[in-house]
């Protein structure tokens, strides 16, 4: 007998779309593989967030001498939290619902089937919710030298006083960054010109700034030729010469993880590598949806817990619902933050305007004695925000604010009317948008 519903992957997507099944009435079949919980809670958004927090607070110590807490008490108190949040968050809340739950690797074997633990499963409507694995470029005498992902840089086997950061995108910025608070001297290379490429170049030169002053050498148009044993060391070998370190840690951006026999089910690919779907979650079998990271698009855990539950109500209930992925922020949470939603400038529409303020016109940025950074914002032609991009204080915070006014159609003076508390950096929004009337260098602190 065929089963209602069959979700495949237990990470954020997955239990989002368990949960909106059960409030619809049925109980799904949840199949996941590996730890509970997926990618975020055990080796990505959770534990990175706190061991940066960690390294935080100790660049923040008064001292006459560096006093970073070893990387072994770091990794502990990460462990601990994994461990509760896993817990209280995925396997507690397994239990609160009316799921059947297989622990197994799925795999399509028609377009109504798959196969798990050796035994073959039938169901009406399906969800792919399998997230992403990181990406490892090929490069001379990398796998005979070893490397570490995210997985081992969060559990490391050993004391390493060096490591060399391959990549420069979000999550290389957080480990190099993590690692240098940390006591571990950190060279990173990124093969672009600039960090973050895909982001405003202010922000990705703002971001660069960041880690230098914290020690980090950031190497940038760097071709790496190969990786080498030295002893107990590795040699990386570039364009630009060599560097030696104890460890090479591989942050080059993550691939979707669509070894499930999908041709089986006649599901296809789009051209990022990704299940394609509709603007509905609907892949090219009208029978099987899919959210998260497999899709190939942003890969955020926000995000992929939204996918999920309406990939699960368009699955049962035949509705059309889409995510406005112009209004999905995006942060990267080095300190002080970056953050983004919306448009770039490069690819905004005719008519269009964009107004640029420094954060040492934020008050609550000099109270904290933290005035590096800027946040640009985007306009259309009737005033509406279109795009705001930020590095400072507290970003990933203050985003949210961008990020409802732009799927709100908000103007700038929406923004201007509305009355921020003073002082904080949420009031950095509001500025932004009064910029386009005036210069806020020559205001007083308050006003409007």
């Amino acid at each position: 007998m065929a089963r209602k519903l069959i979700i495949i992957g237990a990470g954020a997507a997955g239990f989002a779309a368990m949960i909106r099944a059960n409030e619809l009435g049925v109980k799904p079949t949840l199949i996941g593989k590996g730890p509970i919980g997926g990618t975020c809670v055990n080796v990505g958004c959770v534990p990175t967030k706190k061991m940066l927090s960690i390294g935080e607070a100790a660049a923040k110590q008064p001292c006459d001498q560096p006093c970073v807490p070893p990387l072994e008490d770091a990794v502990k108190a990460k462990d601990a939290l994994v461990a509760a949040m896993r817990k209280a968050k995925y396997e507690d809340v397994l239990a609160s619902y009316d799921v059947e739950y297989i622990e197994g690797h799925a795999h399509f074997i028609s377009p109504r089937a798959v196969k798990v633990n050796g035994e073959s499963l039938e169901a009406e409507k399906f969800i792919v919710a399998t997230g992403s694995s990181p990406i490892i470029p090929d490069i001379r005498g990398l796998r005979e030298a070893g490397y570490w992902t995210n997985v081992e840089a969060l559990s490391p086997n050993r004391r390493v006083e060096s490591l060399v950061v391959i990549g420069g995108r979000a999550q290389a910025l957080e480990f190099a960054q993590m690692y240098r608070r940390l006591g571990v001297e950190v060279a990173l290379l990124q093969r672009s010109r600039a960090l973050i490429p895909d982001w405003e170049p202010e922000i990705s030169l703002a971001a660069a700034e960041v880690l230098q002053r914290d020690g980090v050498a950031v190497h940038l148009g760097v071709s790496i030729k190969e990786v080498r044993r030295n002893g107990e060391a590795k040699m990386v070998s570039t364009n630009l010469g060599d560097v030696e370190a104890d460890e090479v840690l591989i942050a080059a951006g993550r691939r979707p993880n669509t070894d499930i026999g999908l041709d089986a089910a006649g599901v296809k690919l789009g051209e990022n590598g990704g299940i394609w779907v509709t603007d509905y979650l609907a892949t090219s079998n009208p029978s099987i949806y899919a959210a998260g990271d497999v899709l190939g698009g942003p890969m955020l855990e926000a995000l992929a817990g939204r996918q999920g539950a309406l990939a699960a109500e368009n699955a049962l209930t035949g509705s059309r619902k889409g995510v406005d992925l112009m209004s999905v922020p995006r942060a990267i949470f080095i300190q002080p933050n970056a953050a983004s939603v919306g448009q770039r400038s490069i690819n905004s529409p005719p008519g269009s305007r964009w107004s640029l303020i420094h954060m040492r016109d934020v008050a609550k940025a000099n109270i904290l004695d933290s005035t590096l950074g800027l946040i640009k914002m985007g306009i259309s032609g009737e005033g509406r925000i279109i795009g705001v991009h930020m590095l400072g204080e507290n970003a990933a915070e203050v985003i949210n604010e961008a990020a409802l006014a732009i799927r709100l159609g908000a103007t700038i003076d929406d923004l201007i009317d509305t009355v921020h508390v003073f002082p904080t950096m949420a009031e950095s929004i509001k500025l932004a948008a009064i910029s386009f009337r005036r210069d806020v260098s020559k205001m007083s602190c308050c006003v409007d």
